[in-house]
């Protein structure tokens, strides 16, 4: 079979590099397959090649490859234009070949130590001395790429491409501190924070201002990027709110309480039409929040009446209403969704209503709500609405067994249309099993099954 020409593999070429990493490693994964005589040999030995080169690069950039991110636009932290990384790789390339030809033999020999399982050799001081190169091309725009780099990065945020050649400055002090930030995040004890502090103070030295750049970098690094208050914290030995504020590391505080604002609203505007999914993904927002509220409240020492403190306080209360809220209409929806009629004699009751199908869009809407409902029962304790969660669910739970037993009742004594009180029955399962479990589910649909059957009825579990 032909291969490819030189013109085509130079556009896939030009493409592949200018792919994001995910895409890159698809296209490695879908062309493993492919034969080394087949028409995508050139593709694959392209795009293998790429992905060798695109490792390396985000090894010597580690400190800063999570900054690269989209179009580097984002208000909500510091971020460059993904494209700038690609622009300064290939730049370096032109500007500095014997750099990285050391990189690329560093690369190599942790490659082939770890394929021994062997101790990889430490390649920090040649990758540290091809970051600060990069710096300088970027200020000195000499080489073409590095022009279009600062372009983009300028484009996306006046000034932002100074920032970014600052971070390449304290690259080497960020790269120190990697392999022990889960340690700093996980333990922050006097060993740690005087560890913390000193990779601070080593930034610092290198430039005056590069405190807010440290730790931005540092909340790259980590997942959450929030929980870079803890190191935070342990450097300025747990800061009153004052302190902090005043302080040039005060946008860190402020950014998470505006976060919170924004996750209140969403769960606020919970689309109920979502299904499950959009439930569980409101209901991970409650546990966000919840985090984000004991960190806060861990980390600085607030004022309950005044600035974070009260508007912590706030959104805390806002939480518990806006969940609570989302509760009641759990509530309401579901007996809607599993309609009941007043029975006529001498004592009124409320019985099931099985004369037409259940509604889909209404039993739609219910489940989502109680997948919200059953994913923030974790965090009910201290998102301040365990009370009103606990009623609410007591109370859901006794009147779905009650549904069920009631229209398993009419089922035996023929009152009703058996396929009718089927469906009815299967979509009480559906919410036993959100706001209990699947095994509750599962009993109350093998009740349903052997009553409209005629079978023998399963036992209740106590």
């Amino acid at each position: 079979m032909v291969a490819l020409s030189d013109r085509k593999i130079e556009i896939v070429r030009t493409l592949v590099e200018s792919a994001p990493d995910k895409i890159v490693g698809g296209l490695q994964q879908a062309l493993a397959q492919s034969s080394g005589d087949s028409l995508l040999a050139g593709v694959k030995a392209l795009v293998e090649a790429e992905a060798v080169d695109r490792l390396l690069r985000n090894d010597v950039f580690q400190p800063i490859t999570p900054l690269f991110v989209g179009d580097g636009t984002n208000d909500h932290s510091l971020v460059f234009p993904s494209r700038a990384l690609s622009l300064i790789w290939r730049g370096l390339k032109t500007a500095a070949p014997a750099e990285m030809a050391a990189a690329a033999g560093a690369g190599a020999a942790i490659a082939k130590a770890l394929a021994a399982e062997q101790r990889p050799p430490d390649p920090t001081r040649t990758f540290d001395t091809l970051v600060l190169t990069a710096a300088a091309a970027l200020r000195e725009s000499d080489v073409r790429d590095f022009r279009l780099a600062a372009e983009l990065c300028e484009r996306a945020r006046p000034g932002s491409a100074e920032v970014l050649a600052c971070c390449m400055d304290i690259s080497p002090v960020v790269r120190r501190t990697l392999s022990r930030l889960p340690e700093w995040i996980a333990t922050p004890g006097d060993d740690n924070a005087a560890a913390a502090r000193l990779a601070y103070k080593d930034a610092v030295a290198i430039s005056e201002d590069a405190g807010p750049r440290f730790f931005e970098m540092l909340a790259a690094q980590i997942t959450p990027p929030w929980m870079v208050l803890r190191i935070i914290s342990a450097i300025m030995d747990k800061p009153t709110e004052r302190y902090l504020s005043e302080s040039e590391l005060g946008g860190f505080p402020e950014r998470e309480l505006k976060d919170i604002d924004e996750a209140l609203q969403a769960i606020a505007k919970l689309d109920i039409d979502g299904g499950p999914k959009a439930g569980r993904a409101a209901a991970e927002l409650v546990g966000v929040i919840t985090q984000q509220t004991f960190e806060m409240e861990c980390c600085i020492e607030l004022n309950k009446e005044s600035g974070w403190g009260k508007r912590l306080h706030g959104q805390k209360k806002s939480l518990a209403g806006v969940v609570e809220g989302k509760l009641k209409d759990a509530e309401k929806l579901a007996a809607v969704a599993l309609p009941s009629q007043s029975q006529s004699g001498r004592f009124r009751k409320q019985t099931p209503k099985l004369d037409m199908a259940p509604d889909p869009k209404l039993v739609g809407r219910t489940t989502t709500l109680l997948a919200f409902m059953a994913e923030v029962r974790h965090h009910a304790n201290h998102g301040g609405y365990s009370a009103a969660y606990t009623k609410i669910h007591e109370k859901l739970a006794a009147t779905l067994d009650h549904y069920v037993d009631e229209v398993l009742d009419i089922v035996r004594h023929d009152m009703a249309d058996k396929d009718l009180a089927l469906a009815f029955l299967l979509v009480a399962a559906e919410f036993n099993g959100l706001i209990r479990d699947d095994k509750a589910a599962d009993l109350v649909r093998r009740r349903a099954t052997a009553a409209c059957r005629g079978e023998p009825q399963p036992a209740p579990e106590a």
